[in-house]
């Protein structure tokens, strides 16, 4: 009999090719549906729609039965990234929602797997520094609540439990495309030093690699393509963009602007250990026009 895998935010930028890897992988898969109006979304993906509420430890509980494992990628995202309010939910939905599914989990002896999304700018600037798991952190502002939710989920001692560090997506999606339209009118592509570090991935490869962990032991793991320069990045998503050259913020003005601060750090992330416990490998490890023109 195949595992059994639920996934909490089915329809999302992560969800969407999770679900497609797991059924190419011969899992049987349920997406997690909060209302009857979104079970056609779930079902698009190939997911089977399962009503459960995130926040809701009892109805996760029913849920969650018959399933050998959860992939947790829920997040809300907000399209107006500079307000700190617009971010309130994603904080619910990683604080929150994670100690609903650990308490539910708990309850729920058959699912012995949980996977659990999260962010690799919690990491402190590092310079050139190669960052692995150990790697000090700075968690700050709405950085903090992927830090709560690793901790939330964490707890579960007795169950094999992995924590994803995932790096700047980028793709086809509403905040990648959000970015290059503000290219166009002269907003920045690259925050920080065009001299620093940063790590992408493309969300099919974040996918794959939140399925690769399914079979992975308990822990913090990495996920991310190898490292690039930000002037690097930039001149890529500027080629995307169609504009000349991609404008920079400076470091020591992000450093002075809390929501975007983490995202002006150097920071180059290591993704060895995942690739080394499971065999996952991006398939798309150099930003380049695939990862804007293709899912």
């Amino acid at each position: 009999m195949s595992k059994r895998v639920m996934v909490i935010g089915a329809t999302g930028v992560l969800g969407r090719p999770a679900v497609a890897r797991l059924l190419e992988a011969g899992y049987s898969v349920s997406g997690l549906t909060r209302s009857a109006s979104r079970e056609a979304a779930v079902r698009a993906t190939g997911a089977q729609p399962v009503a459960g509420d995130l926040f809701s430890t009892s109805s996760l509980v029913t849920a969650l039965r018959g399933h050998d494992a959860v992939l947790n990628l829920a997040t809300r995202i907000p399209r107006k990234t500079t307000s700190k309010s617009a971010w309130a939910l994603n904080d619910e939905v990683r604080v929150s929602g994670s100690a609903a599914l650990a308490a539910a989990v708990r309850q729920v002896e058959e699912v012995r797997t949980v996977v659990q999304e999260g962010i690799s700018f919690v990491y402190a600037d590092g310079g050139s520094t190669l960052l692995t798991e150990e790697a000090p952190l700075r968690p700050t502002g709405v950085t903090a609540s992927s830090v709560t939710a690793h901790a939330n989920v964490a707890a579960l001692a007795d169950r094999t439990v992995v924590r994803l560090r995932i790096g700047t997506l980028l793709g086809t999606d509403a905040m990648t495309a959000a970015l290059l339209s503000a290219a166009r009118r002269g907003g920045p592509l690259i925050l920080g030093s065009r001299s620093d570090w940063t790590t992408p991935i493309h969300p099919s490869d974040a996918a794959a690699a939140a399925v690769a962990a399914l079979e992975a032991p308990s822990g913090v793991y990495n996920v991310g393509a190898p490292a690039v320069l930000k002037g690097e990045l930039g001149a890529a998503l500027a080629a995307a963009a169609g504009v000349r050259r991609a404008r920079a913020l400076p470091k020591w003005l992000v450093s002075r602007i809390p929501l975007a601060e983490p995202m002006g750090r150097s920071q180059r992330v290591d993704s060895g250990k995942l690739m080394e416990a499971t065999g996952w490998k991006c398939e798309r490890p150099v930003p380049g026009p695939d990862w804007f023109t293709e899912d």
